[in-house]
């Protein structure tokens, strides 16, 4: 543990566990991640999402990081079509437990709230003499917390409100170490401490990279529309839709103070010019982003749109013409005519004439049965 080090801190030459892990960074040392927390705010917007996915796969429910955008964003997935009625039922059970763990992390409810304020409780007492500093203390108190069988959402949302009381981040940075508590990993205290502070590690490298990501895809669309007149609105926009994961026009005219209609064309000028990419395949209430939002087009399915010249209703059942040319002959045979045939009716005389004979001696018989006294 001595020659560990944890690049997460300070990138690039990371010091000893044993010189960072005993006080939270003093003065005006910032270092790479607090000055990334405070830079783009889409990396804000997008890393409870990634940490939500990421609870979610520790829980044993992994989910398609195109799959939860699209949730979140209220839009219906495309499922293969092959998939059977059980494969779809995993699907949506899975990204009903991802949007509960998301909950937890961005909006927790009342008695979600409650729960999360026990467990930052609990990291405050274990961190209060400051023996073990932030980080080995949280590792502590969160072993602890599990070990009761309390909630571990409620912990894993403390722990990204436990930085910034820490004054590690300006902002709740949700490194939460969520594979620490993956199946696999080992649980005695002492063997599973380092796996949490690697994981923690890990976390945040990939919060590092994710915000240079956005930075690179926000220079890109910038350099694309470069050589516009001083009082076009298309770098203002490109700046609203790097901080938001998505943008309807809207939203963007309220944040640039113009019209919605103009607010539409200019998103779509972006789109045309390869600036943007509308992702709801929708004719209204359609939903913008950068480019590096194109995946998530690709997760969500089209509207279904009603068909020109059709009514209400099911529509009838067409047999295709090949169908028609294999169920019906090309020509129709004349059925041949049978012979002529003679009945000979002497027999059917003689039995009409026994049956007549029979029924007038039936009448008679009752006629005389209804004569006699009673």
């Amino acid at each position: 543990m001595e020659n560990s080090r944890i690049s997460w801190l300070a990138l690039p030459a990371p010091p000893p566990l044993g010189a960072r892990a005993g006080a939270a960074p003093a003065g005006g040392e910032q270092g790479p991640m607090r000055r990334y927390a405070a830079g783009l705010p889409g990396g804000r917007v997008r890393a409870p999402r990634g940490a939500g996915r990421r609870a979610a796969a520790a829980d044993g429910q992994l989910i398609d990081p195109w799959h939860l955008a699209a949730l979140l964003a209220g839009l219906r997935l495309r499922l293969d079509a092959g998939e059977s009625i059980a494969e779809r039922a995993n699907v949506f059970a899975i990204a009903r437990h991802a949007l509960e763990v998301h909950q937890w992390l961005a909006d927790p409810d009342f008695d979600q709230e409650g729960e999360i304020q026990r467990a930052e409780l609990a990291l405050a007492t274990a961190n209060a003499n400051g023996a073990d500093g932030p980080f080995l203390a949280a590792g502590r108190a969160m072993h602890a917390w599990i070990n009761d069988d309390q909630p571990r959402q409620a912990m894993r949302t403390a722990l990204a409100r436990y930085w910034r009381r820490r004054g590690l981040f300006a902002v709740p940075l949700p490194l939460i170490a969520a594979a620490s508590l993956a199946a696999e990993a080992p649980w005695a205290l002492d063997e599973w401490l380092p796996v949490f502070l690697l994981t923690l590690a890990t976390e945040a490298a990939g919060m590092v990279q994710l915000t240079r990501d956005l930075e690179r895809a926000w220079r890109t669309a910038r350099q694309a529309i470069q050589g516009r007149r001083k009082t076009s609105h298309a770098s203002a926009a490109v700046d609203v839709l790097a901080a938001a994961p998505l943008l309807s026009a809207p939203a963007l005219a309220a944040a640039l103070g113009i019209a919605v209609k103009n607010a539409g064309r200019l998103l779509d000028e972006l789109c045309r010019e390869g600036v943007a990419v509308e992702v709801t395949r929708r004719a209204k209430r359609r939903l913008y982003a950068l480019r590096t939002m194109e995946p998530l087009r690709d997760a969500v399915i089209e509207p279904r749109r009603p068909e020109p010249g059709r009514g209400r209703g099911r529509p009838p059942a067409l047999i295709p013409e090949d169908a028609e040319e294999k169920i019906l002959p090309e020509t129709f045979l004349a059925a041949p005519r049978l012979p002529p045939m003679n009945f000979e009716y002497a027999d059917l005389d003689s039995a009409m004439v026994d049956l007549e004979a029979t029924i007038k001696r039936t009448r008679e018989s009752l006629a005389q049965v209804g004569k006699k006294p009673i």
